[in-house]
C-alpha cells in the first residue's frame, strides 16, 4: 500500500489516483450485480428495490467517474459491454412499464395521452 507522500508524487495536482484494472473489474462486477437486481425489481414492480438500485448505481458511477482509459483492459471492456447491454435492457423494460401504466390510466380516465400524435386517416392520405 502506498503512503500519502508516494501517492501525492504519483498523483500531481491532487487528482484522483489511477484505478488499477483489478479494482475496476471489481466495481464493474458490482455494477452488473446491481443491474441484475434492478431487472428483478422492475419485473416485480418493487419500488423500494428500484430506488435502492438507483442509489447503488449512482454510488458506483461516482466511483467509476475518474477512471482513465489506461485502466481498461480486455476483461474490463467485456464487463463494460455487458453492463451497457443490461442497462439498456432495464431502460427498455422501464419504458414498457411506464407506457403500460399510461395506457391503463388513459383507459380509466377515458382521456388520451397528452403527447400522442392524433392524426386522422384522411390527413395521413394527404401527406403521402
Amino acid at each position: 500500500m502506498m503512503d500519502t507522500a508516494t501517492l501525492a508524487s504519483a498523483n500531481p495536482a491532487g487528482s484522483a489516483p489511477a484505478m488499477h484494472p483489478f479494482e475496476l473489474r471489481d466495481l464493474l462486477r458490482q455494477m452488473l450485480a446491481v443491474l441484475d437486481s434492478e431487472r428483478q425489481a422492475l419485473a416485480g414492480l418493487d419500488v423500494d428495490g428500484i430506488v435502492g438500485c438507483s442509489v447503488r448505481k449512482n454510488v458506483l458511477c461516482t466511483r467509476l467517474e475518474d477512471t482513465t482509459a489506461e485502466a481498461v483492459d480486455e476483461e474490463c471492456r467485456a464487463l463494460l459491454d455487458a453492463a451497457r447491454r443490461l442497462n439498456e435492457t432495464n431502460w427498455r423494460v422501464r419504458n414498457l412499464i411506464a407506457a403500460n401504466v399510461s395506457a391503463r390510466l388513459d383507459a380509466l380516465t377515458g382521456q388520451p395521452a397528452l403527447y400522442r400524435a392524433q392524426i386522422d386517416a384522411s390527413r395521413v392520405r394527404r401527406l403521402r
